[in-house]
């Protein structure tokens, strides 16, 4: 050992000794030992994530006012119909955590097609279902069917249906007629990705799941032009619950008791539309 080393060391062995225990304690590596008893950190409490936003659905029953939408053999009025179901699945709804709802009219009134999507365009709505009963092309057409936005109708059936439903803006005063709010937007982009692929989702899901309980129509997943699904935010289906032209389905949806049964799988379906994957 060098002359260097030795006086390193005994310079070493005087400062310990000069300090004693508390040369000891200020050796040790800091939060060690003795030298922290007695001193615990206060624990960290976990910070508790935000509460999720409750999805929201906004159902529109369609026709109202001056405009009774289709009226069946026996003079029941489809916007009779429309509000009781729009009513009852939102009553079901509200007792399911999780999702909240609104209806675009809750009573016996006119609404121009563009003010429902503006509607459910200003609430931020995750879900937009415009729900119908209207006269079909043939009266053996029957049973619950859902339909998306689509430039080209899927078949004539569909189209039909949908210059009907877009005649809807005659029953209002002069300068009601629907369109010019949202024709902007439409324009940027008619089918955003999301939102048609939302739609989608929402139409398979719909019919699939009412299928199980209720008459469904030939080909029950369809597209056409609907001036009611055209918000460009806001995945949208139109549910035909069935048609006043046919007997059968008139017979159903003229009774109050059929009616609950329609809307409690319709709020099911809802529901289980919002918690779906094309949703999250």
């Amino acid at each position: 050992m060098d002359r260097r080393q030795l006086l390193g060391l005994g310079l070493s062995k005087l400062w310990l000794t000069a300090l004693g225990t508390a040369g000891l304690a200020l050796a040790q590596p800091f939060g060690s030992g003795a030298a922290l008893a007695g001193q615990r950190r206060p624990e960290r409490k976990p910070v508790a994530a935000p509460p999720a936003r409750a999805r929201l659905v906004m159902l529109d029953p369609g026709h109202g006012g001056n405009d009774p939408g289709a009226i069946g053999t026996r003079g029941t009025f489809e916007k009779d119909v429309t509000l009781d179901i729009a009513r009852s699945v939102a009553r079901t709804l509200a007792e399911r955590s999780g999702v909240a709802v609104k209806l675009t009219r809750r009573d016996d009134r006119f609404l121009a097609l563009d003010d429902r999507v503006a509607l459910a365009r200003e609430t931020g709505a995750d879900l937009f279902v415009s729900i119908h009963a209207d006269s079909a092309p043939n009266a053996d057409a029957r049973g619950l069917s859902a339909y998306i936005l689509s430039d080209k109708a899927s078949d004539a059936f569909a189209s039909r249906l949908a210059q009907q439903e877009n005649r809807a803006d005659r029953f209002g005063k002069p300068g009601t007629m629907g369109g010019g709010r949202i024709v902007k937007d439409i324009l940027l982009d008619l089918t955003a990705r999301h939102t048609r692929h939302a739609s989608l989702a929402a139409r398979q899901l719909l019919v699939e799941g009412a299928g199980k309980e209720l008459h469904l129509l030939d080909n029950p997943m369809r597209s056409a032009n609907f001036a009611v699904l055209k918000a460009p935010d806001v995945p949208s289906v139109l549910v035909e619950t069935g048609f006043l032209t046919n007997p059968k389905d008139e017979e159903i949806l003229r009774d109050p008791t059929a009616r609950r049964v329609v809307a409690r799988v319709l709020a099911r379906e809802i529901a289980a539309v919002l918690s779906s994957p094309a949703f999250a």
